[in-house]
């Protein structure tokens, strides 16, 4: 019964035309135009890398689509345990009409052929939109993007904010942000203009969202005026600033767009945890881990200072998840957000998954997103995601707290859908 069951509600979630709260896609060029493109994708990469394939041959320079899929394509039988290897069978049995056990030397090539039939369609996109069942996905924007040439009601912006502050003091940030907001900036009035300035830019053209990516030493502070425009004379005037003053001016920024989340109703993503660059030989991408030791305690001072501002917060290990469903528990401005990289599993769904719905109000729970780069990772990816919730629904709302099948589906759209279109719309 339990499978049935969890086939049923799978079926019932699986006809739900969604919203993906968080992706990378390219809107100028979203779907992928070969193969290359998905096995590009850095799970792939860095798995074959893992399991033994030269840094050197994967990344280099002048490969054909063709070539560079041929060579990927030697490292698969090593993973073809993986929940990655199991989205590119979905994803070429759904989209593609290919249906394989695995991608191997005898079959790569009318498998590429095959998928190049699709991807050369004029209307591809749109193909894959339908059947992914997505009806927008949010994006991940540099500060200075300027959002034109695309739909932004199906491609909707979201400003990215990490190199503001972390990498303010960089030259080359200042000037870009400078030529995007048409402000000099000397001094710390100038700053917060720019930023405003950003923003006004952002919400004009749909966004939707702030973004931020967070290491695990941030722990955000309130800075006095004083102090901020100090470390900014300094750092306008040396090459060399301190490490002090780029913390200083870093949490005094980070500061301003919590602000303007609550000036201009946005909400503000906190993606927290990656230790970047743990792994300096890693693949492109591949080189990132997360760090146990962040604690949620390190934004209390964020949480309490921003009330009318909601958070939602991903973090990178389920060994975090239960801290994450505690503070959404106390906290209203707090909610559960994803299943982010290395908890993108279902093993760790299911578990983080399930202790969110036991203990966090149901309407403060985003269920899924993305993270792609290309639109046709989608589908797989829901779909994993899809099950675990079903399963979840069935096994402990309708079997062990005696649930209407009805009633569990109702909960699973809320969080598939409702609460996306609550929170960010």
């Amino acid at each position: 019964m339990s499978d049935a069951l969890s086939q049923r509600l799978f079926d019932e979630l699986n006809q739900l035309v969604l919203i993906d709260p968080h992706t990378h896609i390219n809107p100028l060029s979203p779907a992928s135009t070969s193969l290359a493109d998905i096995l590009g994708y850095h799970y792939y990469t860095e798995l074959a890398h893992s399991a033994g394939m030269p840094r050197a041959r994967i990344e280099e320079q002048g490969l054909t689509p063709k070539e560079k899929v041929g060579r990927l394509v030697e490292g698969l039988g090593h993973i073809d345990n993986t929940v990655q290897f199991s989205w590119l069978l979905e994803a070429a049995r759904e989209l593609f009409g290919i249906d394989v056990e695995r991608i191997d030397a005898s079959n790569w090539e009318s498998v590429f052929d095959a998928a190049q039939a699709k991807f050369d369609q004029t209307d591809w996109e749109e193909q894959v939109l339908r059947l992914s069942g997505l009806e927008s996905v949010f994006l991940t924007n540099d500060f200075d993007d300027s959002l034109a040439g695309f739909d932004t009601q199906r491609y909707v912006p979201c400003l990215r904010t990490d190199e503001l502050v972390f990498h303010f003091w960089r030259d080359q940030v200042r000037q870009r942000l400078e030529a995007a907001s048409s402000i000099s900036i000397h001094t710390l009035g100038d700053l917060a203009a720019a930023l405003v300035q950003r923003f006004e830019h952002f919400c004009s053209r749909g966004a939707r969202a702030c973004a931020i990516s967070l290491p695990p030493s941030f722990s955000p502070v309130q800075v006095s005026e004083c102090d901020a425009e100090a470390a900014l004379s300094q750092l306008m005037s040396s090459s060399e600033a301190s490490a002090d003053s780029r913390q200083v001016l870093g949490y005094w920024v980070f500061w301003q767009l919590a602000q303007n989340c609550q000036r201009f109703g946005l909400p503000f993503d906190l993606m927290i945890g990656v230790n970047r660059a743990v792994y300096p030989s890693g693949v492109f991408q591949g080189q990132d881990l997360y760090d146990s030791r962040v604690s949620l305690i390190q934004y209390q001072e964020l949480f309490n200072a921003f009330p009318q501002v909601t958070f939602p917060i991903s973090v990178l290990a389920s060994v975090t998840n239960q801290e994450l469903v505690s503070y959404a528990w106390i906290f209203p401005n707090v909610v559960c957000n994803g299943h982010w990289w290395y908890s993108n599993t279902p093993s760790f769904i299911s578990k983080d998954l399930q202790a969110r719905l036991e203990a966090v109000p149901r309407n403060k729970i985003v269920g899924y997103y993305s993270d792609m780069y290309k639109l046709e990772f989608a589908l797989p990816k829901f779909a994993m995601f899809k099950r675990c919730l079903a399963s979840v629904l069935s096994n402990h709302f309708v079997q062990g707290m005696g649930w209407t099948e009805t009633r569990a589906i109702e909960l699973g759209q809320q969080i598939l859908r409702g609460n996306v279109q609550r929170l960010f719309y």
